[in-house]
């Protein structure tokens, strides 16, 4: 039986690389065709999304999947998921999809997930996709308390199994440094490095602080004379700082002689954004 291959990630991620599903496939096919590939390290997962595609155009290799967000945990507590919310469109029987929720039916609803948060297991990133704005987010119970509640409620079970999403990868929860560390000596090895973007939330991946300017230029270190694909956006202006720099200063530019790759994204009614995938292969 031909294996599922996801295009897209099972349940909401703040950051998931949908976008780029189709020209990642696309670089990593070219690349097969090229020189083999022993082990890939997804060293911020997220999602799982392009450890995922990269082990159906790999099966051979060894994928490294670092699921330092817990989404593996997110995916293996689906029933319990697709129950709560179940429960959440009894409550809401002929209520007007879109709308928010007033008084007593929030009442209600923020009752039922209290009681499976003591109980059980709450996914609060992805209830958060059913009962709030799109890419906005809470992770506790805390923080729903004080939100306002509309009905965006997924009309249907979240269908999927987590084994098949998540077959032949090598889950680890570490530092990234760490991890390249582990692997950065070997032969035939490409990293996939997607930190969280310069200046934006990092609470939903686990972290409580913003993702600063120093974090990514830390993270450039991990580039130099090795095999990757990395994400960033314009908002960053990260290839233009390099590009200062390499000229000014007699930087050696991580970026050069690679191939880029972007997408136009807009959220809500927010100003847009170009998401940018980068990737080099030089041994």
């Amino acid at each position: 039986m031909k294996k599922k291959v996801f295009k897209t990630s099972p349940l909401p991620f703040q950051g998931q690389k949908r976008r780029f599903a189709s020209s990642f496939v696309v670089a990593m096919n070219d690349l097969k065709s090229k020189q083999e590939v022993k082990v890939i390290v997804d060293l911020f997962g997220g999602s799982g999304l392009l450890s995922h595609l990269a082990k159906s155009i790999f099966p051979d290799a060894k994928v490294v999947y670092n699921d330092f967000d817990n989404y593996s945990e997110r995916l293996r507590n689906i029933d319990q998921t697709n129950k709560l919310l179940s429960d959440i469109r009894k409550i809401l029987e002929g209520y007007p999809k879109g709308t928010k929720i007033e008084h007593n039916k929030r009442s209600e609803i923020l009752k039922r997930i209290e009681l499976a948060d003591k109980s059980g297991y709450v996914d609060y990133i992805t209830l958060s996709s059913s009962l709030m704005f799109s890419a906005k987010y809470v992770v506790n119970i805390d923080e729903l308390r004080k939100e306002n509640f509309y009905n965006n409620v997924k009309s249907c079970d979240y269908d999927f199994n987590p084994d098949e999403y998540l077959a032949g990868l090598e889950i680890v929860h570490c530092d990234y440094r760490e991890l390249y560390n582990q692997y950065k000596d070997m032969e035939g090895v490409i990293f996939i490095v997607d930190p969280p973007y310069l200046s934006t939330d990092t609470k939903t991946y686990g972290s409580d602080k913003y993702w600063k300017l120093r974090d990514y230029l830390d993270v450039l270190k991990v580039l130099v004379g090795a095999n990757y694909f990395f994400f960033t956006s314009n908002k960053s202006s990260l290839i233009e700082l390099c590009e200062w720099f390499e000229k000014n200063k007699g930087f050696s530019n991580p970026f050069n002689n690679s191939v880029l790759n972007t997408q136009n994204v807009t959220l809500n009614k927010t100003p847009g954004y170009t998401d940018m995938m980068l990737y080099k292969f030089v041994k």
